[in-house]
């Protein structure tokens, strides 16, 4: 985004971080760019107004219709995965222990396969509220740091444990880009890389309603 800004006429500006903080959209202090991460898929018309708000030189006028450009478009459209609290674990159930184990074996297998072993190790939890999700990722407020990886205890049962394997590697994609600083959602960076390992290329996969028998069968603590 900052070659296309700076294409576009922005000036004096040394560095650019990114968020996803909906109250200040856009801002410049001691010539450091602050922007919503929503924005790298915007349009140039978009940019341009960001460019024009920017710059001391735009008249009044001018500035308060690229205000309004600017804050009409839909960057929560292009982010998912919003910056959320660690949530609360659910009471533990039998077996739990050993299942959370084998997640994090898989994360450590996968790792090496496919990201080179260059992910950080992650904590699994498993999530009884998700009905229609398989899983997601928790990111830390103000880092974007991803914390935590949830999987859905109704997929973990109901689901053959290739399909867990398939969950666990979607939000591996998502833990990647959080490392490489880019935008988590399923953009086509998420999406080149969910190519790239071998997976659909899906903003969503649902629980599936039939019962199919596990390929993983943890034993009881």
């Amino acid at each position: 985004m900052t070659e296309r800004l700076t294409t576009l006429g922005l000036r004096g500006v040394r560095e650019m971080q990114l968020h996803q903080n909906r109250t200040v959209m856009v801002s410049v202090s001691r010539s450091v760019l602050r922007i919503h991460r929503g924005y790298a898929y915007a349009p140039d018309r978009i940019l341009r107004a960001v460019v024009a708000f920017l710059a001391p030189e735009t008249p009044s006028g001018e500035r308060r219709e690229a205000e309004e450009a600017v804050l009409a478009f839909p960057v929560q459209r292009y982010v998912t995965h919003q910056l959320t609290r660690r949530k609360r674990a659910g009471p533990a159930r039998r077996g739990d222990r050993r299942l959370l184990a084998a997640l994090a074996q898989l994360h450590r297998k996968l790792n090496e396969r496919y990201f080179r072993g260059e992910l950080a190790d992650l904590p699994f939890r498993i999530s009884d509220r998700m009905r229609t999700q398989l899983g997601e990722v928790t990111l830390e407020e103000h880092t974007d740091r991803v914390v935590e990886i949830s999987v859905s205890r109704r997929h973990l049962e109901r689901d053959d444990w290739y399909e867990v394997e398939k969950t666990v590697l979607h939000e591996m994609v998502h833990q990647w880009q959080a490392q490489m600083g880019l935008p988590v959602d399923h953009g086509p960076t998420f999406q080149e890389k969910a190519l790239e390992v071998g997976i659909e290329p899906a903003a969503r996969r649902d629980v599936l309603p039939a019962l199919v028998l596990s390929g993983f069968q943890p034993t009881e603590d």
